[in-house]
């Protein structure tokens, strides 16, 4: 008889059934949008019992937030040794994760204050995107180069891309990302 104390495996069931109910309420919202899901079908999609959707996540909001807290976890671009193309690079990709369907309200349900009383979410959320770009900014330091602050990336890269997305301006795309990205390292884009 083993007395050994069992341990935890990664993965399993619960990672199972966790990526079976994260991709099923991203093709429900790709689908219909983000409000005409529920839980249930969700669960329906997920091929779970809604009881552990309903256990695990609660709401609908909270399981969006779970989404989007998981959902840029890879697929960053590589880092190519230039400040300039990796920013851009990174920026491109924090657009296009963004924008594709359901994005915005991912991000919305993360930060939600119904999900997030103390902004947890939010600050887990500016977090995650910070991470996206101290890569970026660690090898230009590496290289001897003297790479912007992460607070102005954020302020300068990332802030506006979020704003213009959240409130859908157009002409929000990577020409636009790579404008925006060379105004701030001081060097004209393409065709400037």
């Amino acid at each position: 008889m083993n007395t050994d104390a069992p341990t935890k495996r990664p993965g399993g069931r619960s990672a199972r059934v966790r990526a079976a109910v994260h991709g099923a309420a991203i093709a429900l919202v790709a689908e219909r949008g983000a409000d005409q899901v529920t839980l249930p079908a969700v669960a329906e999609r997920a091929g779970v019992n809604s009881s552990t959707v309903y256990r695990r996540w609660g709401t609908l909001a909270a399981l969006l937030a779970d989404v989007a807290q998981h959902r840029g976890e890879s697929g960053a671009p590589p880092l190519v040794g230039d400040l300039r193309t990796d920013l851009e690079n990174q920026a491109a990709w924090t657009l296009a994760e963004l924008s594709r369907p359901g994005g915005i309200a991912f991000f919305r349900a993360e930060v939600a204050p119904d999900v997030d009383d103390r902004h947890e979410g939010l600050r887990e959320c500016l977090r995650r995107v910070g991470e996206r770009f101290r890569p970026v900014l660690d090898t230009a330091r590496e290289r001897g180069d003297t790479p912007p602050s992460l607070e102005q990336v954020l302020d300068r890269i990332v802030a506006p891309l979020y704003f213009r997305v959240v409130f859908s301006i157009p002409g929000t795309d990577e020409a636009y990302v790579r404008e925006l990205v060379g105004a701030f390292v001081g060097e004209p884009g393409p065709g400037a």
